[in-house]
């Protein structure tokens, strides 16, 4: 994506069904479950290079053992910054007692991060705050065993502030306001409750505080903790959580929209945010590895009893569309073929913005993660140049001579490799002018390949700001001297900022959002603009149930093409000489494409949860009153 995103984060949970003998004698290694929880982290580095943590339990220790670990980092590249500190550690203790080498229970019993349950996390920075202290998982200390609490996710609340008020009701005084504080300050205390009652119950039962404990785990009841807990929640989420004796769970919110995976056999429990990560690291099938339904938790406990339970009652599926357009790995088989249909399904409006003329046309992409939608797109031009080439050949009947024929099928859609991406340029100059001549340089592209005459199809995968696309990209191309540029969007116009873990929090750094303003002045209705904001703001101090999303006004008088227009206008800076176009994907073929992902509030404004209307309203007071402050 040439504007780059980010808030989206990965999580990876790996529960050891056997004793770590057993891993020592078929795989070599006690470290079995560290070695591949840097796999799963590692593969899911695409979700997250700001911050990575990395947490592990052993099971069964003696009193005064060490049984939980933790290592964070914000260091440049982040997985292997925490991997290599493990590692140093591992090596310290070999060398200094070699005779652990082939000694598993002193490993346990001495090594840290050994163990048989694991959390790892990845993570972009949220909110411009990348401090160790804001990196999963986040560690809730207790004396008692059962009352640690270790928790990551992939998330955003749309409630903190009701969620954090409910936490002051419970007579509690959370260090910190934020929805993960507040989430795991929630499960904490009915995993305090919860544990009270059963050593209640216990006392009552004849048995001592010391005889109490494994019965604890035994009877702590995880599915009836989170159904307490998450009652009101209003998100997008993936919660992974380890409790301080060996229970785990990984929770998914009710529409779906944040993405879960798992894998288990008579070894292991593994649970991620990707299923291609699980099929990778532990050789597996793709109908081997499953979805975690919306509203559902799978529950290991300590004893390895493994279940699925009902959480919260399922919503609409409204799985996350933009997970399919851009944050996941394309090696996944289905959102591979979902973004090739993508570039598909656009394949008919860019012949129309070139005239038919596939001679003249170059056909490249945006690197990275539009490169498989541009596969999708070459292979329909193609295809719609065979049919030309039949046509051709069918009408000349007898009279074609052979020369006359190779020429036609010798014809071929000219793919080219265009735009670079040179380097992470550092804008270590703050004056403005400097920096917009630093980021144009942030593309390199290939020379000698375009003809003044040829039309330049780009295909990228979305635009969200069109900085990039404006201050670098185009002008770039433009310097090819095509006659007419056309960028193509994958994904629809993105109009509605997200609440649900996504970085678009702001409407006014929208470019669609941008280009309705303008449109409104130039039809002398701007005046739209401050009747949406009467009505945002007569719903403040309604229920999020009540409330509905008004600022879809802005953009009723208009038709998508009328946006996309303006879009290209405005991305296109006077010293380009070429025409612009933007041409962006319908949303009804996003749907096509993607059909068991059909979260789409970014182009639709059509939120799944009750605090998706609010947060939108929210963004367009903030944008009229300008205050940059986030929404949620």
């Amino acid at each position: 994506m040439s504007d780059a995103l980010k808030h989206e984060c990965g999580i990876a949970l790996i529960r050891l069904k056997k004793p770590l003998e057993y891993y020592k004698e078929k795989y070599g290694s006690a470290f079995y479950g560290v070695n591949k929880m840097y796999l799963m982290m590692e593969k899911q580095h695409n979700r997250g290079q700001d911050g990575a943590g990395f947490a592990s339990i052993k099971l069964n220790v003696k009193p005064g053992e060490r049984y939980i670990s933790r290592v964070r980092s914000v260091a440049q590249q982040p997985i292997q910054d925490i991997f290599a500190q493990i590692n140093d550690r591992v090596n310290k203790e070999f060398n200094e007692h070699p005779e652990y080498l082939n000694d598993v229970a002193a490993q346990k019993k001495n090594i840290p991060y050994i163990g048989e349950v694991f959390l790892g996390h990845v993570r972009y920075g949220t909110f411009g705050k990348n401090s160790v202290e804001s990196v999963h998982p986040f560690l809730r200390q207790n004396n008692w065993m059962h009352r640690n609490l270790i928790m990551a996710g992939n998330f955003n609340m749309t409630n903190v502030k009701e969620l954090f008020s409910n936490l002051i009701e419970l007579g509690q005084h959370p260090k910190e306001y934020t929805d993960t504080i507040t989430i795991m300050e929630k499960i904490g205390h009915f995993l305090d409750d919860a544990v009270s009652k059963i050593y209640k119950d216990l006392k009552k039962e004849g048995y001592n505080k010391r005889e109490a404990s494994p019965q604890i785990a035994e009877r702590l009841n995880v599915a009836k903790i989170l159904k307490r807990a998450a009652k009101n929640w209003d998100g997008g989420y993936a919660m992974a959580g380890l409790i301080g004796h060996g229970d785990s769970f990984v929770l998914r919110d009710p529409a779906g929209i944040r993405p879960a995976y798992y894998y288990q056999d008579d070894e292991i429990v593994v649970v991620a945010s990707e299923r291609p990560v699980i099929q990778t690291v532990f050789n597996v099938k793709f109908e081997d590895v499953f979805e975690l339904e919306p509203g559902h938790a799978i529950i290991t406990k300590k004893s390895g009893k493994v279940s699925i339970k009902k959480i919260l009652e399922p919503l609409e599926r409204k799985a996350c569309s933009f997970e399919r357009i851009y944050f996941s790995r394309g090696s996944d088989a289905e959102i591979y073929k979902e973004r090739k249909m993508l570039g598909k399904l656009l394949m008919p409006k860019v012949m129309e913005a070139i005239d038919n003329d596939t001679k003249n046309t170059v056909f490249s992409y945006i690197p990275n993660t539009a490169e498989t939608s541009f596969f999708g797109m070459v292979e329909t031009a193609e295809n719609e140049l065979n049919k030309t080439k039949t046509k051709t050949l069918l009408s000349g009947k007898r009279n074609i001579s052979a020369e006359k024929v190779t020429e036609i099928l010798s014809e071929r859609i000219r793919v080219e490799k265009i735009a670079i991406k040179d380097v992470k340029l550092r804008t270590f100059i703050t004056e403005d002018s400097s920096r917009d001549d630093l980021v144009a340089h942030v593309y390199d592209v290939t020379y000698g390949v375009i003809k003044p005459t040829d039309n330049l199809v780009i295909i990228d995968d979305s635009i969200v700001r069109g900085t990039t696309l404006k201050k670098s990209i185009l002008k770039m191309l433009d310097r090819l001297h095509p006659k007419k540029i056309i960028v193509v969007s994958s994904a629809p116009q993105i109009r509605y900022p997200d609440c649900y873990g996504i970085d678009m929090a702001r409407l006014e750094d929208l470019v669609a959002f941008r280009a309705a303003l303008e449109l409104l002045k130039e039809a002398n209705t701007y005046h739209i603009i401050e009747e949406v904001y009467k009505k945002c703001i007569e719903q403040t101090e309604l229920e999020d149930r009540y409330v509905q999303n008004f600022v879809k006004e802005i953009y009723d008088p208009f038709t998508e093409e009328q946006i996309s227009d303006k879009i290209s206008e405005l991305l296109s800076h006077e010293s380009i000489n070429a025409e612009v176009k933007i041409i962006f994907q319908p949303v009804e073929n996003l749907h096509k494409a993607c059909p068991e992902h059909l979260g789409d509030w970014y182009f639709t404004g059509n939120y799944p949860t009750v605090g998706g209307n609010r947060v939108v309203n929210r963004a367009f007071i903030n944008f009229y009153e300008g205050n940059k402050e986030r929404a949620y």
